[in-house]
C-alpha cells in the first residue's frame, strides 16, 4: 500500500500556527494535514485562514491538504438557515480549490440530539433523525456533489456518534439516495465501537461502506467492560480492540486508493505519539 498519509489536525492544536502544524508534520514524515474549515479562538475571515495555510503549505512543502469539519448545519428546521449554510460551504471549497489540490475531504451534516443523555449514543443521531431531515442532507449534498465534481474532489461523511450518518447502515443509505459518485464516506471505526451494543464488527462495516469508502479515520482505545458508557480510553494505534492491520488488510482487498488518516487526540506529548503512530502505520503498510 502506498496511500498518503494525512495528519489530523488534533495532533497539532495545542498553540501551533499553522505554519508550525505544516513543518511539523512534514518533519515527522507525515504527507498532509486535515484542517478544520476554521480555527477556533482566531479571529480571521475564511480568506485569511486559506491564505496563511496557503503560505504555510508553499513554504513547507506539505503535499496534501484535506479539510473537515465543521460542516454545512442541515438539520436545522429553518430553509433559510439551511441555505446560507450551504452558501458558506461552497464559497469556502470553491476558495479552497483554487489554491490546493483537493483529494477527498471529511464532512459532516450538523450534530443531532435527541432528549436522551449525551453519552447514549444509540438514541441521537440517525435514530432520532426525520424525514425531513434526511431530505434536507440529501438534497443539500447533492448540491455540493456537483460542486465536488466540477471541482475535481470528494466529500467523505464521517461515522460519527451523534449524526445523521453515525453507523455504517443509515449512512450508506445516505449516500446511496444523494446518488453522487463525488459524495461517500469516511470509516472512523474508533466511533463506531463505542456504541453500547448492536454496533457491526470491522469486517460488516467495511463490507457494507464497500465501494463507497472515500476516507479512514483510523485511531484506537480500550474498553472498560463494567461500564456500558463513557467506558473507553484512548491510546495508540498499535495497542486497543481496533485490528488496524485487518483494516488496512481488507481495504487494500477492496484496493482503496484514498488518504489514510490518522487520529489520536491522546493528551500528554503528542510530538511524541505522531511520529510513533506513524511508524506503526507505516510499518503495516509495509507489511501488506
Amino acid at each position: 500500500m502506498n496511500n498518503p498519509i494525512i495528519l489530523h489536525c488534533n495532533y497539532v492544536e495545542q498553540g501551533q500556527s499553522v505554519d508550525e502544524m505544516c513543518a511539523l508534520a512534514v518533519g515527522w514524515g507525515f504527507d498532509g494535514i486535515e484542517f478544520r474549515r476554521s480555527r477556533g479562538g482566531v479571529e480571521e475571515t475564511p480568506t485569511q485562514y486559506l491564505d496563511a495555510l496557503e503560505k504555510a503549505v508553499e513554504r513547507t512543502g506539505l503535499k496534501y491538504v484535506l479539510f473537515g469539519g465543521p460542516g454545512p448545519d442541515l438539520m436545522q428546521a429553518d430553509a433559510d438557515v439551511r441555505r446560507h449554510e450551504l452558501d458558506e460551504y461552497i464559497a469556502f471549497y470553491r476558495d479552497a480549490a483554487g489554491r490546493f489540490k483537493l483529494t477527498a475531504n471529511n464532512t459532516m451534516a450538523g450534530s443531532l440530539h435527541s432528549d436522551a443523555p449525551g453519552s447514549e449514543f444509540e438514541k441521537h443521531g440517525s435514530a432520532c433523525a426525520t424525514d425531513e431531515q434526511f431530505a434536507a442532507t440529501v438534497e443539500g449534498f447533492q448540491e455540493l456533489g456537483d460542486l465536488a465534481l466540477e471541482l475535481g474532489f470528494k466529500f467523505a461523511f464521517e461515522l460519527h456518534m451523534n449524526y445523521i450518518h453515525d453507523m455504517p447502515e443509515p449512512a450508506r443509505r445516505l449516500v446511496d439516495a444523494i446518488n453522487r459518485d463525488s459524495v461517500g464516506l469516511n470509516i472512523d471505526y474508533g466511533n463506531i465501537v463505542l456504541y453500547p451494543s448492536g454496533a457491526p464488527t470491522l469486517a460488516e462495516t467495511l463490507e457494507i461502506c464497500k465501494g463507497r469508502t472515500y476516507l479512514l479515520h483510523l485511531k484506537n482505545l480500550y474498553k472498560i467492560a463494567a461500564q456500558k458508557y463513557q467506558n473507553w480510553i484512548v491510546c495508540p494505534l498499535s495497542d486497543g480492540i481496533i485490528n488496524n492491520r485487518e483494516f488496512l488488510r481488507i481495504l487494500k482487498d477492496q484496493a482503496y486508493d484514498s488518504p489514510i488518516v490518522i487520529e489520536q487526540p491522546r493528551e500528554g506529548d503528542r510530538s511524541w505519539y505522531a511520529p510513533e503512530d506513524l511508524g506503526y502505520i507505516k510499518s503495516v503498510m509495509g507489511d501488506l
